[in-house]
């Protein structure tokens, strides 16, 4: 059964721009429809999630999704929205990132079953590795204009006396080389439709325009907006640079803490788009966030949505125990339950010291591992009224001041977590 896709995604904000007649294309019958991610790296960030969540109300809505893997595109180098040249990828780690990229999409995709619709991911360097420059430029390069490819706001603005690079043959004939992504796939899969964000219109319209000179054939594009935020911050990015879907790269904790930390604006837009929530659940969640904003309703039911798609429920759990460590009761085996990576996420910025394993081994008295050599208070008269007020704890455990902090304390086997009142922390790294 044929649903309705265009009407989905009007109202969770993810139309920018389609073509008209796209959405009575769609509803005429089971088509097919393609976004292209690139392959530079072997991890999927969260800006590529907009196109990911596209691709799976597509499906859900009885279409066919393609996801192409841009191994050709990605040697090139798109110009949209970049002002400089990209580095250029060899054969071997365009294999591997692709390999990978399908295990990320396969969380969102149905690629195994047997439905007519179950989704297909392609290489455009399979079909483009074979053809020579020659053929290129006579098959493909004839049919668009120099004046047309110069009109596209990409080039421009590269082109433009703002733009002190200027733009490189390689990176101008990319409109060509992805337009004729959409001619190969429209006619040996009938594709039909290509979508992407904004800033890729110039170049989904360069593939219509192939398709309708080349082959007489009538091809949609349709696109969504670029992600924003409110403070004017770039959506997806933190200081320690992007917000990525694989786990080594981006903890599931500081995954789920970038969404937990999303602004109430931001937040009503996000969940639309970020999760397959129902309207009717939205709408009495953003009623309910209105009411007591402090409790952060959208954000916390943003935040568990996308983390237990992306990551799973149990990286969920662990997550919020993780958040709830700093922020709310928590207890030792809590604190040994997190993974060395997690534990260094949560203590981001808490000060931290080395201590020799042989000093823990051998049993180290707590006033020490306070002041003269941990360096947590300024000296043992401060450790000891710390101790005598109850204010210490070790691992979260409360202390007196006859404890020696052991090897049966160390977190991952190498941390000890000092605190002093609810927010004062400190950590002892435990060194060979």
């Amino acid at each position: 059964m044929i649903k309705n896709f265009v009407e989905e995604l009007t109202w969770r904000g993810m139309i920018q721009d389609s073509m008209p007649g796209t959405e009575e294309h769609l509803l005429e019958a089971m088509r097919m429809a393609y976004v292209g991610i690139d392959p530079t790296a072997d991890s999927l960030h969260i800006g590529h999630l907009v196109g990911v969540m596209g691709l799976r109300h597509f499906q859900l809505s009885g279409h066919k999704p393609v996801a192409l893997v841009g191994g050709a595109t990605g040697m090139i180098g798109d110009p949209s929205g970049k002002s400089a040249e990209r580095n250029l990828l060899n054969e071997e780690t365009l294999l591997h990132n692709q390999n990978a990229i399908k295990e990320q999409l396969s969380r969102f995709l149905d690629f195994d079953s047997e439905a007519e619709n179950a989704a297909i991911i392609v290489n455009n360097y399979d079909w483009m590795k074979e053809f020579s420059f020659l053929e290129f430029i006579r098959d493909v390069g004839k049919h668009i204009t120099v004046n047309y490819m110069m009109a596209k706001d990409s080039v421009k603005k590269r082109l433009s006396s703002e733009s002190s690079v200027g733009m490189s043959f390689t990176e101008f004939t990319y409109q060509l080389v992805q337009g004729y992504d959409f001619l190969h796939l429209y006619r040996d899969k009938q594709c039909t439709l290509q979508m992407g964000g904004s800033d890729q219109w110039g170049n989904i319209t360069t593939g219509t325009e192939l398709i309708r000179r080349v082959d007489a054939g009538k091809g949609y594009a349709l696109t969504w907006p670029l992600i924003t935020k409110a403070d004017g911050t770039k959506f997806g990015k933190t200081e320690g640079g992007n917000i990525w879907l694989d786990t080594e790269r981006t903890s599931p904790y500081k995954f789920y803490q970038y969404w937990l930390n999303t602004s109430d604006v931001d937040a009503e837009k996000y969940i639309k788009i970020f999760t397959f929530l129902t309207r009717e659940t939205i709408e009495s969640l953003i009623e309910e966030h209105k009411e007591a904003p402090h409790l952060r309703a959208l954000q916390r039911r943003l935040a568990e949505e996308i983390t237990t798609m992306v990551h799973s429920k149990d990286e969920l759990d662990n997550a919020i125990k993780a958040s709830n460590i700093l922020f709310g009761k928590s207890t030792g085996d809590d604190l040994k339950a997190l993974n060395e990576k997690t534990f260094l996420d949560v203590f981001d910025g808490v000060p931290l010291t080395q201590i020799a394993k042989s000093e823990v081994e051998n049993g180290l008295d707590i006033i020490a591992a306070l002041a003269e050599q941990g360096g947590f208070l300024k000296s043992n008269g401060e450790a000891r009224r710390a101790l005598k007020e109850n204010s210490i704890s070790v691992n979260k455990g409360k202390v007196k001041d006859d404890y020696k902090i052991t090897s049966a304390d160390l977190i991952n086997g190498k941390f000890v977590l000092l605190q002093r009142g609810k927010k004062n922390y400190f950590v002892l790294q435990i060194v060979d």
